[in-house]
């Protein structure tokens, strides 16, 4: 998979995310490399129990486009958080 057809799944796959936590939580791209990129996590969401759920549904969502993922790094911020992930193999779609 090239890096501008990972970049279109990400794409897809940040939006199909709104789309269904959109508005507790709403995933925004902030940088994108070739195995690695970081969302930006905002919205009411509950900081406290199940405050990783919110970053670990998006590696869900990302494997259901074939790309398997793994969380590297969580940033709190006062708004949400700036996950950082890595790309583990990427899977040519159907």
């Amino acid at each position: 998979m090239s890096k501008e057809s990972f970049e279109k799944v990400l794409y897809k796959a940040v939006r199909e995310y709104n789309k269904y936590r959109s508005p507790e939580a709403n995933a925004r791209i902030v940088s994108n490399a070739k195995c690695s990129f970081k969302i930006e996590f905002t919205g009411p969401y509950c900081r406290t129990c199940g405050f990783y759920d919110y970053f670990e549904d998006l590696v869900y969502v990302l494997k259901d486009f074939g790309v398997e993922t793994r969380i590297d790094e969580v940033e709190e911020t006062d708004s949400g958080a700036i996950v950082s992930f890595s790309v583990t193999e990427k899977r040519e779609s159907k």
